[in-house]
């Protein structure tokens, strides 16, 4: 979860890509209009800061609940993480 919002924070739209999971709607979406989406997010958005609130993890499934204060506000989600290949990937999320 930390690396992703750096690398959103750092404009990294090739590591969001790549750790997110097949399953997510996203990654059904034509590759380079999700490159156009991250990027633009990345650009018009200050990321202030992560406060990890809830985390539990098993061997194949793990769930991180966060709080991101960004310039329009503070998000709150609960993400869904699927390990594939000794990978985590980002398969969803729930925001509250």
């Amino acid at each position: 979860m930390r690396s992703r919002y750096s690398a959103y924070a750092l404009g990294m739209v090739e590591y969001i890509i790549a750790t997110t999971h097949p399953n997510n709607p996203d990654a059904s979406i034509a590759l380079s209009d999700w490159q156009k989406a991250i990027g633009n997010f990345a650009k018009t958005t200050y990321f202030q800061g992560l406060k990890i609130t809830e985390f539990a993890d098993g061997e194949e499934e793990a769930f991180v609940t966060f709080e991101a204060t960004l310039s329009d506000g503070i998000m709150r989600e609960k993400s869904r993480f699927l390990k594939v290949e000794g990978k985590w990937l980002y398969e969803s999320g729930v925001f509250s």
